[in-house]
């Protein structure tokens, strides 16, 4: 018996240490290609959310090999676990418009007038993030513009490809809309706003809003580092911030292939550009071009990507990707020119810098009032861990208190 005991702890140690190898190096690898150039706030903060995200993705991985559950599952399990309590300046309701999970954020100081309401999407590669990931920040938003938050809990990818996502975001502003005196919000006060994947969602609902004469209009929109195309990956931002950390450009590509088909099977084609074909590709280069971009952005290290053609095999999997409410960047002027006045914020070291520069150029020569706010020191999501003490990024604060 003490011999079985001994080979049994043994085992279960030896388990334990090859567990931890596998871990720490698929850690060290996943650090080795990644890149935090000079000049980013607070690097050493930024290296450490690194690993942590890197520790929960590897952990996930091996327990899918090990067939407990999806790396996946784990991975929105391990950011969803927090439970937060009542706020003494809140009222906090988990409810359903339709068929959309959404919690309500209100004030509960009384107001002599109405409130604006601000619809938020979270978020997350439309793969990651929920309703508690960004709990914290709608709480901060509700509080400090003492205004009516909605944040919306719509179906992630793979499970819920496009356009459920996108779907769920409008009926859920839609819903807000028409029923604003419910929750004493001035009908003419109501903003879409998002972060990352969030950004792309509040862009595709604020044009799909933009003509539509039976609902007021929407006062603005708030797109914070948003993703808003994947005709190209090899932009300036792309190629100059590929390996920094959250936000690595494959996986800027990955999620997008995740949203659109639930799988990333022409990843390759969709990185070096040959999704597409090249007529396409020259139409909407008037939009989507490094041409478009300011001299001072290409400094680093950019250098221009030769065009390539594509197959129609690829192309048929991919064409969705044409669609504005999936890449709103290519929306048509005659809906740019209708968007609200919008906020636009993004981060000098991150892959998706140079889609919100686009779209600011493109709201700009169609006459749509834009604030833009650069963050010089800023990496991709920067902002999510405004309150996370130790680790929150004083760039991410000043972003944040830019929006308000």
């Amino acid at each position: 018996m003490a011999v079985v005991c001994t080979l049994l702890v043994l085992f279960l140690a030896a388990f334990v240490a090859g567990f931890i190898l596998l871990v720490l190096g698929a850690i060290n690898f996943d650090i080795s290609n990644s890149d935090i150039p000079p000049g980013v706030n607070q690097p050493v903060k930024l290296r450490i959310i690194h690993v942590i995200l890197i520790s929960r993705a590897v952990v996930g991985k091996i327990l899918e090999k090990l067939g407990i559950c999806s790396q996946v599952s784990f991975v929105r399990y391990m950011q969803g676990r927090k439970t937060r309590g009542a706020d003494p300046k809140l009222i906090i309701k988990d409810l359903w418009f339709e068929k959309v999970p959404v919690r309500i954020y209100q004030p509960k100081a009384p107001s002599a007038n109405q409130r604006r309401g601000v619809l938020f999407f979270h978020g997350g590669g439309w793969v990651f993030g929920s309703l508690e990931t960004h709990d914290k920040l709608c709480r901060y938003m509700a509080r400090e513009s003492e205004s009516v938050v909605v944040s919306v809990g719509y179906r992630l990818a793979p499970e819920h490809k496009y356009p459920a996502a996108y779907e769920d975001c409008l009926d859920a502003t839609i819903h807000f809309m028409k029923n604003t005196e419910h929750y004493g919000v001035d009908p003419a006060s109501v903003i879409v706003c998002g972060d990352s994947a969030g950004g792309n969602l509040a862009a595709a609902v604020s044009q799909t809003l933009a003509g539509q004469s039976n609902l007021p209009r929407l006062r603005a929109q708030i797109l914070i580092y948003p993703g808003l195309q994947a005709l190209d990956f090899n932009l300036p931002s792309y190629q100059q911030n590929q390996g920094v950390p959250p936000l690595f450009r494959e996986r800027a590509a990955f999620y997008m292939l995740q949203y659109l088909n639930g799988n990333s099977c022409n990843l390759e084609e969709v990185l070096e550009g040959s999704h597409v074909p090249m007529d396409i590709k020259l139409n909407y280069r008037k939009w989507v071009s490094p041409d478009n971009i300011p001299e001072k952005f290409k400094v680093r290290g950019y250098k221009p990507h030769v065009l390539l053609d594509c197959t129609t095999d690829v192309y048929e999997t991919v064409r969705r990707f044409c669609e504005p409410n999936l890449c709103p960047l290519l929306a048509e002027d005659a809906i740019v020119r209708q968007l609200p006045e919008t906020f636009i914020l993004t981060c000098e070291f991150d892959v998706l810098r140079d889609d919100g520069l686009l779209y600011k150029k493109r709201l700009e020569d169609n006459g749509v009032q834009v604030t833009w706010y650069h963050l010089e020191d800023g990496f991709h999501g920067i902002i999510n861990p405004f309150d996370s003490s130790w680790l929150s990024f004083s760039s991410g604060k000043r972003g944040l208190d830019n929006i308000m």
